[in-house]
C-alpha cells in the first residue's frame, strides 16, 4: 500500500479543445501506463462519439507510476474531465474526489468563458490550482499575455505557470514535477472504518455495475460485505483494482486512492453517485457531504418509434442514467406517440449525446418532442405547477400568470464581433448587465430568457463570431412573462408533440414558421390538409397540404357543362368524407425537421 505521502489526486480542467486529453496522452506514456504500440490518440476518451465530435464526455480516471527528481516513486490519480458546458455536473464530481488541478490554457486562444466556471468549480473543491499554458508551439502563441490575462480575469498567480506543448511533449516533465511539490497529498485514517465516496458508475456486460470510488478513511478488501448508506443496500465486494488505464485488480485500495469494485450488483437503483460505501459490520458514524443533485435545465419527451420497444426503451434508460447521473426520466403518455418518457438534460448537446448513445449502444429508433424548460404556473386560487411539458398546460381561464427561468450568460468574444453577439442577445430577449475588455477580447454579461437560449442560440452565437466566441451560462432567477401555449393542428387534430410555449409577442412568427416548415414534410393524401398554428381557439397561421386527385373529366369530351360539374362535385363529397374519416400520419423525418426551428 502506497505510503500517503506518496499519492497525489488530481484533475485536468480547462475550455473545450484547449488540449486536456492530449495532456493526459503524454503523461501516461511519459508514466509508463501503456507501451508505444498501445498508445492511440486520446486514448481516454473512449466512447466512438467522444473521437467523432473530438470532445470528452465522461471523466475517466487512470493511475500512473512516476519516480520525482528526489529519487521516489510517487502514485499519481488522473482525473481527465470534460470542458463543455453541457458537462459541468461530471466535472464538479471528478473535482470533489482530487485535491488538486492542473488549469490548462491554450497559449494562443487565452482565458474562455468555461475556463472561468472549472476554475470556480475548482475553488469552491478547495483545490490547490497550477497553471499550466498549452499549444506554446503555434506561431499564434503569447505565453506572456495569457498570464497577464489569467491574472487579471481569474484572480490567481501565474508567475510560476508552466509552459508546455501536450503535443510534441515539450515541458511535460516540468508538470509531473509541480505535480509532485505543489500539489498536497491526501489525508486518511487506515485503521478507521471504512468511508468510501461512490464518483461514478456504469454497466458492464460481462462484469455487472461497476464502481468507482475514491478511499476516505479505511480499506477495500475482496470479500468485504459493504453497506451503501444512502440506499441501504449490502453487497459483497468481488474484485478490487484501478486503472492504469488498463483494468488492473489489486488485493486492496487504502485511503486517498482512486479505484473501483465490483460486486455483482444487478439493480441500478442501488448506485447512487455520492452515495457513502462503508462497511456492513463496522459502519461509519456519518456519510460524506456527497454532492448537490444535479438540476436538469432542458426537457424533452423521448418515444420509441415502434412501441414494441418500450420495455428496452426503459432497461436503456436505467443503465444510461446509471453512467450518467445527471440526466433523469419518468414515464409518460401522448395521445399521438403513445408511451414513452420525459426526460431531463443539463443542455441541448446534452441531449444530443444521449439520444446518439441510445440509438448506437442500444439500438433504439427514437422520436424526441420539442426541447422545453420548466415553467413556473400560478394559478387563480394560489397553487403552483411546475410545467415540464407544454401539452399539459392548464386551462387558461385558472391561470393568474406564468414564470420563466431566465440565465445568467458570459460571453467572451473578439473585439470585431461584438456587434453582432449584442444584436443576437437583444433579439433574444437580453439584458445586459455587464460589459469589460481583456485586451482585444470583450466580456459580456447578459441575463436571457431560458427558452430563448434552448433552440438554436448556441449555434447561431458560433456562427455570428465565426466560431470564436465563448460561452457559459448558469440558472438565476424566475420572472413573470407575457407567455402562451401555442399548440399546432394537422387536420384539425392537435398534434401534442409539437405544442410549445412561447412569448406572445412571438408566437405569430414561431406559429407560421412551424405551418411552414410542417406543409412541405407533411406527404400529400387524397384530401385537403390544413395544418394550424392555433393560441386557445384563435387560429394565427395556416397553411393547407393540397390534394392529389383524378382527373375525373377526362372521360366527358365536350357536351355540357353541368355533366363535369356533376362529376367534379361528386369527387368533392368524397373527398370532404375522407376527410372527416382520414388519419394523416406524420413522418419521423418531418417531426424532427419541424423542431428544428432556425430563424430565416
Amino acid at each position: 500500500m502506497t505510503d500517503l505521502t506518496h499519492i497525489r489526486n488530481f484533475a485536468i480542467i480547462a475550455h473545450i479543445d484547449h488540449g486536456k486529453s492530449t495532456l493526459a496522452d503524454r503523461l501516461i506514456q511519459i508514466c509508463g501506463g501503456l507501451s508505444e504500440r498501445e498508445m492511440t490518440e486520446q486514448v481516454l476518451d473512449s466512447m466512438d462519439l467522444e473521437r467523432e465530435r473530438g470532445i470528452t464526455i465522461k471523466a475517466q480516471t487512470v493511475r500512473l507510476h512516476y519516480q520525482a527528481n528526489d529519487g521516489d516513486t510517487y502514485q499519481l490519480n488522473l482525473i481527465d474531465t470534460p470542458g463543455h458546458v453541457d458537462f459541468a455536473y461530471e466535472v464538479s464530481r471528478s473535482l470533489a474526489a482530487c485535491e488538486g488541478s492542473l488549469l490548462l490554457v491554450d497559449a494562443s486562444q487565452g482565458v474562455e468563458a468555461q475556463t472561468l466556471a472549472n476554475v470556480y468549480l475548482a475553488v469552491e473543491a478547495g483545490h490547490e490550482i497550477v497553471p499550466v499554458l498549452n499549444k506554446i508551439d503555434l506561431p499564434a502563441a503569447e505565453p506572456d499575455r495569457i498570464r497577464l490575462q489569467i491574472e487579471e480575469v481569474i484572480g490567481i498567480d501565474a508567475s510560476e505557470a508552466l509552459e508546455i506543448s501536450a503535443k510534441t511533449g515539450d515541458g511535460i516533465d516540468g508538470v509531473l514535477e509541480a505535480l509532485v511539490t505543489r500539489l498536497p497529498a491526501p489525508a486518511g485514517d487506515i485503521g478507521a472504518p471504512l468511508k468510501a465516496l461512490l464518483v461514478d458508475s456504469w454497466y458492464d456486460a460481462y462484469l455487472g455495475v461497476v464502481i468507482l470510488v475514491r478511499i476516505i478513511d479505511g480499506e477495500m478488501k475482496k470479500g468485504m460485505k459493504l453497506r451503501m448508506m444512502a440506499s441501504g443496500a449490502t453487497h459483497e465486494v468481488d474484485r478490487v483494482g484501478v486503472f492504469s488505464p488498463k483494468m488492473e485488480t489489486l488485493d486492496s485500495l487504502g485511503p486517498g486512492e482512486i479505484g473501483f469494485f465490483t460486486a455483482a450488483i444487478k439493480t441500478v437503483a442501488d448506485c447512487k453517485v455520492g452515495d457513502t460505501l462503508t462497511l456492513d459490520r463496522n459502519p461509519a458514524d456519518e456519510p460524506l457531504p456527497g454532492f448537490k443533485p444535479s438540476l436538469p435545465v432542458v426537457f424533452c419527451g423521448l418515444f420509441p418509434l415502434d412501441s414494441s420497444d418500450y420495455d428496452h426503451l426503459r432497461e436503456s434508460l436505467a443503465k444510461l442514467a446509471l453512467n450518467d447521473s445527471s440526466f433523469h426520466y419518468e414515464a409518460e403518455t401522448s395521445a399521438a406517440l403513445g408511451l414513452g418518457y420525459r426526460c431531463g438534460f443539463l443542455g441541448l448537446l446534452h441531449l444530443e449525446i444521449i439520444q446518439e448513445r441510445l440509438a448506437r449502444e442500444f439500438d433504439l429508433e427514437l422520436i424526441a418532442t420539442a426541447p422545453s424548460v420548466i415553467y413556473r404556473i400560478h394559478l387563480n386560487n394560489g397553487d403552483i405547477l411546475e410545467l415540464h411539458n407544454p401539452a399539459d398546460m392548464p386551462d387558461p381561464v385558472k391561470i393568474d400568470h406564468i414564470e420563466e427561468p431566465w440565465i445568467k450568460a458570459t460571453i467572451m468574444v473578439p473585439d470585431e464581433y461584438l456587434g453582432g453577439v449584442l444584436a443576437l442577445c437583444t433579439e433574444r430577449r437580453g439584458e445586459q448587465v455587464d460589459l469589460t475588455y481583456v485586451g482585444s477580447r470583450a466580456m459580456t454579461v447578459y441575463k436571457l430568457p431560458l427558452n430563448e437560449v434552448v433552440y438554436d442560440f448556441y449555434d447561431r452565437l458560433k456562427s455570428t463570431s465565426k466560431g470564436y466566441a465563448s460561452f457559459d451560462y448558469q440558472l438565476d432567477e424566475y420572472r413573470k412573462g407575457e407567455l402562451v401555449k401555442l399548440s399546432i393542428l394537422v387536420n384539425a387534430e392537435p398534434v401534442d408533440a409539437l405544442a410549445m410555449i412561447v412569448p406572445r409577442t412571438a408566437a405569430e412568427f414561431r406559429g407560421r414558421a412551424v405551418c411552414e416548415r410542417l406543409k412541405d414534410l407533411i406527404p400529400r393524401q387524397l384530401f385537403k390538409i390544413p395544418i394550424q398554428a392555433a393560441i386557445g381557439g384563435k387560429i394565427v397561421a395556416r397553411e393547407t397540404v393540397a390534394a392529389m386527385r383524378k382527373d375525373v373529366t377526362a372521360k366527358c369530351y365536350g357536351g355540357d357543362i353541368s355533366r363535369k360539374r356533376k362529376l367534379l362535385d361528386k369527387q368533392k363529397k368524397g373527398k370532404k368524407k375522407m376527410r372527416q374519416f382520414g388519419k394523416v400520419e406524420i413522418p419521423q423525418s418531418a417531426f424532427l425537421e419541424a423542431l428544428k426551428m432556425k430563424d430565416d
